[in-house]
């Protein structure tokens, strides 16, 4: 089935951004690094979900549903994203966050708000937990819910990053450059299984390693190399695909859990700072802030083996970084 045939709502600035990063190469000598600038994907405040987001919305409508629920972390870019989503399309639109109502809200909760979710705090149920019974409740005041799983991660969501891969793949072509690693924040499975589909479908044959975030996020290790694994194989499923993946065509670094999900340590301040000193970029403190700290480390450590251009794929997150303003300067 041709990705073009399955319903896509035009969410996104796309293409976003390939560029090259001339002075964190010149810093390093030992590489060459390029960066796709998810963040620039517009959507409030842009970010990696608003791809997935172009599919979950565009079934969500084709369903009839007049809500979209989700959750995440109190800080979470996803929910954030599907916020301004739903005010894009007139959806009334429900957040499970994890923890207390704050007394200030900031960063992300901030601008959930201001695109006019809903939010429902769910103190120590941190993953959704609460998710059925806020659908039931929506459904007997008349609302017909769209559930969008944690992290827009399932093989709708999934699809986004496959129609990335392909943007990915245009953009080299035009500009007649080749890429032999990409390296980006791997979380809730969707943006790592979607690039691995996409991967196949394009013939890129380059290494795509995913630096995991969180190893309580899902259950990382051998559980969540499966469940990405999974994915692939389900988002390659609906593209009626003849292609079945395996543990060995799939890269899962977890060497950089760091203090924990949401603790920003020593290597991640650094990897901020020499992004925002050396190119003007800003990377979040939870996600794209580890994995650069994560591919900072690769190349000192000479981790990347023959690797020649390496592109960070950069997935977003910035307005974090105003709730975590005191771990940074």
């Amino acid at each position: 089935m041709p990705l073009s045939t399955i319903p896509r709502l035009p969410l996104a600035f796309t293409p976003t951004p390939l560029t090259r990063l001339p002075r964190l190469t010149s810093l390093f000598n030992k590489v060459d690094l390029w960066i796709k600038r998810d963040d620039q994907t517009g959507l409030g405040l842009g970010g990696n979900k608003t791809r997935k987001l172009e599919f979950l919305l565009a079934d969500a409508l084709q369903k009839g549903c007049d809500t979209v629920i989700t959750a995440g972390a109190a800080q979470s870019n996803h929910c954030r994203q599907t916020a301004a989503a739903a005010a894009s399309q007139g959806l009334e639109c429900h957040l499970v966050l994890g923890g207390d109502p704050p007394e200030t809200l900031t960063g992300n909760a901030l601008l959930d708000v201001l695109f006019g979710a809903n939010l429902h705090w769910t103190g120590e149920q941190r993953k959704g937990e609460q998710l059925p019974a806020i659908i039931k409740l929506l459904e007997e005041k008349g609302r017909k819910p769209y559930m969008i799983p944690y992290g827009g991660s399932n093989e709708i969501g999934a699809l986004g990053y496959v129609y990335a891969m392909q943007e990915l793949q245009q953009q080299l072509t035009e500009q007649q450059q080749t890429i032999d690693t990409i390296i980006f924040a791997s979380s809730s499975a969707g943006t790592h299984a979607g690039l691995m589909v996409g991967a196949h479908l394009t013939g890129f044959t380059g290494n795509i390693i995913g630096i995991g975030i969180d190893k309580t996020e899902l259950s990382y290790g051998s559980e969540h190399a499966q469940y990405i694994v999974d994915l692939s194989n389900k988002t390659a499923e609906k593209l009626k695909l003849n292609k079945r993946f395996s543990h060995d065509e799939m890269i899962l670094n977890t060497d950089y859990f760091g203090e924990g999900y949401g603790i920003v340590g020593t290597v991640e301040k650094e990897a901020i700072g020499l992004m925002a000193r050396h190119e003007g970029i800003v990377l979040d403190p939870v996600y794209t802030g580890r994995a650069m700290a994560g591919l900072i480390d690769m190349i000192r450590q000479d981790k990347l083996e023959d690797a020649k251009n390496v592109l960070f794929w950069h997935t977003g997150g910035a307005p974090a970084v105003f709730h975590y303003s005191d771990k940074l300067v």
